[in-house]
């Protein structure tokens, strides 16, 4: 049994956390490299996939220094309050990040809420008590943590702490089998121990603070939500929002009205969200605050088609189905409609929306090679979810999540009706009536509640008759007492008081909760993964012993911060007046057209200028020489193959909206243009 267990173990948390796959305990040593042949889940027209793609992790490792200097020295983003020493977990993004993150969710909005029809909302970021009671963040949305008894001012997240501990331990000389099998279970379970485990997991290895050596308190819970007290006299407790998600169930209600009361229908929400991370690490990738863009998508939860489905069912995918990860097996890739049709996933509705998921990540800038859907574990899986999957981007920190996408099922309208004594149900109307069995409160059982409760009996007799079916077969089960509050009272039912029978009835009306699936992006994150995935150096020729790096962004035009830089030859033709005249002209037709640009007027070399705007990531760069004081024409330079056309400046900016649209390759334009 205890090697069952350390198999399973040892495999889910190499497979999962680390992306490595390892053979069972009493494998042959010289396995471990090779993947599978085969899967217990993919069937025909299934091929295996890498945990790791090939010299990925080498080339994200080896550019991220550079990368991050690079993102400093342009001012991507840096550390909030920088001027006063900076806050960990808070960050400032500068002109060109901003602008391309604004970018991506404009692509974003583009690719979901316009293409899919969906609805948005702008919902507060701040929420009271009772919303998030409902939700359950005020009862679980906690991490464990622990703090230096002699010095209070530090803190320690303890299942970080405690993969420090491991990872030290595992480096030590001359440990046995048997103790590097225990370091590394514990170290890949830290982030899954209860509290009490997590308790008796410390005191075993004796852990002490780090840097000062002292003591540690006891693990306790530590809730991640910032709590603000609402109005002068703070007596309405409140909380800025963990996630964009609850503002969306919160006015599902109203969405659906406005979608003239039919299913199914999705609602976006794009915003900030803000989590007080124990030990916010790993630049953007961990904040305290983030942006979110989250879908809510109702539907009826007997129904599990999608009617695109068919228009994505040829993509390919890389699927790591929980069965392969606990098999300790590697990713498998194969076609969406396979995946349904071979089981993989159960819903239609859910497979789109992987496939959205999918080609919105590679048409952002995310490398396909570099993307898997991996599937929650059993023993991960939230308590109300049905299934999730999450788009997990291969990156310097490893295997990162981006994206989840979950099936929800009601539970947080269900949630959410019961807080608020609110009715959420989906009301349909059938074209014809059906006959469906109910279970109803026996009229001689009314007049019991009604006698035994008195003067409130009547507000509980007919509390206990609205309660939707579900509720009513909790009662109905009930072997003991159970207290419920009816208007804000306490009263206590018993099985001796409740009789219920069933009855056929004919109905017109089918009245249920909707299920939701919900794909939750994260902003900064997918930020992140994009320019780690486009970042490239060019080669330096033999005879250059210029030093600098000619880094360069191959950002897609949709998310690159500028479409084109603007760059007079040199300080002659920036003072002349004509090409004053014509770059203002040509500055507010890109306006008009949605295209953004910056211009580089600097006294540098124009070979300079050009390497300054591809480490910004701008496609492309129009120059102006000596011939467009002449007749008008300029130069259009392609950054990644670095070629360049001649065209009349005024044909300019319609050619780049259908370059950045993707209406026209360069390769259209280079043949119809003359080579510079």
């Amino acid at each position: 049994m205890q090697t069952d267990f350390l198999d399973t173990s040892v495999r889910y948390n190499y497979v999962f956390k680390a992306g490595v796959v390892i053979p069972p305990f009493g494998g042959s040593a010289g396995s471990s490299s090779q993947a599978p042949a085969t899967t217990t889940t993919a069937t025909a027209g299934a091929s295996s996939a890498p945990s790791v793609p090939a010299g990925g992790k080498e080339r994200f490792s080896k550019n991220q220094k550079e990368l991050l200097d690079l993102c400093k020295r342009r001012f991507f983003y840096r550390q909030a309050f920088d001027i006063y020493g900076g806050v960990a977990g808070f960050y400032t993004y500068g002109p060109p990040g901003c602008a391309m993150k604004n970018n991506l969710i404009r692509q974003w909005r583009q690719h979901f809420v316009i293409e899919d029809n969906l609805l948005e909302v702008e919902d507060s970021c701040i929420m009271q008590h009772a919303v998030l009671k409902a939700s359950g963040h005020v009862d679980r949305f906690n991490d464990f943590m622990v703090k230096d008894t002699g010095d209070e001012s530090r803190f320690f997240r303890a299942d970080k702490l405690l993969e420090e501990i491991m990872e030290e331990k595992l480096k030590a000389e001359g440990l046995s089998e048997e103790q590097k099998k225990e370091y590394t279970i514990v170290h890949n379970s830290a982030d899954a121990y209860s509290l009490q485990e997590m308790s008796a997991i410390f005191k075993k290895y004796g852990i002490k603070a780090p840097e000062t050596g002292n003591e540690l308190s006891e693990p306790y819970e530590f809730n991640l939500m910032f709590p603000t007290p609402i109005g002068p006299g703070g007596y309405l407790q409140g909380y800025l929002r963990p996630e964009t998600a609850q503002g969306i169930f919160l006015n599902y209600k109203f969405c659906c009205e406005q979608n003239s009361n039919r299913l199914p229908f999705g609602v976006a929400q794009v915003g900030k969200s803000f989590r007080n991370e124990i030990a916010p690490r790993a630049g953007l990738t961990r904040q305290r605050e983030f942006t979110q863009a989250e879908i809510e998508y109702f539907v009826n939860p007997s129904i599990s088609d999608h009617p695109k489905f068919d228009t994505v069912a040829p993509q390919r995918i890389t699927f790591f189905h929980s069965k392969e990860q606990l098999a300790g097996q590697a990713p498998f890739t194969m076609t969406m409609g396979e995946a349904y049709k071979n089981g993989v996933l159960k819903s239609q509705i859910l497979g789109y929306m992987i496939v959205r998921t999918h080609l919105f990540l590679t048409s952002s800038g995310v490398s396909e090679e570099h993307i898997r859907f991996r599937q929650h574990l059993p023993t991960e899986m939230a308590h109300y979810a049905a299934d999730c999957w999450d788009a997990e981007v291969f990156c310097s920190l490893g295997w990162l999540e981006c994206v989840g996408i979950a099936d929800r099922s009601a539970f947080d309208l269900t949630q959410h009706a019961k807080a608020a004594k609110c009715d959420l149900q989906y009301k349909q109307v059938l074209d014809k009536p059906i006959e469906k069995e109910v279970l109803s409160l026996k009229k001689a059982s009314g007049v019991n509640v009604m006698k035994y409760f008195k003067k409130d009996g009547k507000m509980v007799k007919e509390w206990i008759e609205q309660l939707p079916q579900c509720e009513l077969e909790e009662l109905a089960a009930l072997k003991g007492p159970k207290t419920v509050e009816v208007d804000g009272k306490p009263f206590e039912l018993t099985p001796d008081l409740l009789d219920f029978e069933r009855k056929k009835e004919k109905i017109s009306v089918n009245a249920f909760t909707p299920g939701v699936i919900e794909p939750s992006f994260g902003i900064d994150r997918i930020f992140t993964v994009i320019l780690e995935h486009v970042y490239y150096v060019r080669p330096k020729e033999a005879d250059n012993e210029d030093k600098q790096i000619r880094a360069v962004l191959g950002l897609p035009a949709c998310t690159a911060p500028y479409k084109v830089a603007i760059l007079p030859l040199d300080q002659r033709i920036a003072r002349h007046e004509k090409y004053m005249t014509d770059i203002t002209a040509f500055r507010a037709q890109l306006s008009s057209l949605g295209l953004s640009s910056t211009t580089d007027e600097s006294g540098a070399a124009i070979g300079r200028r050009y390497s300054r705007n591809d480490e910004l990531g701008v496609p492309f760069a129009l120059t102006c020489d000596f011939t467009t004081l002449e007749d008008g024409t300029v130069t259009l330079r392609e950054r990644d193959m670095m070629e360049q056309i001649r065209l009349p400046l005024k044909d300019t900016a319609e050619l780049l909206r259908d370059l950045c649209a993707l209406e026209i390759t360069w390769k259209d334009a280079a043949a119809k243009y003359p080579k510079a």
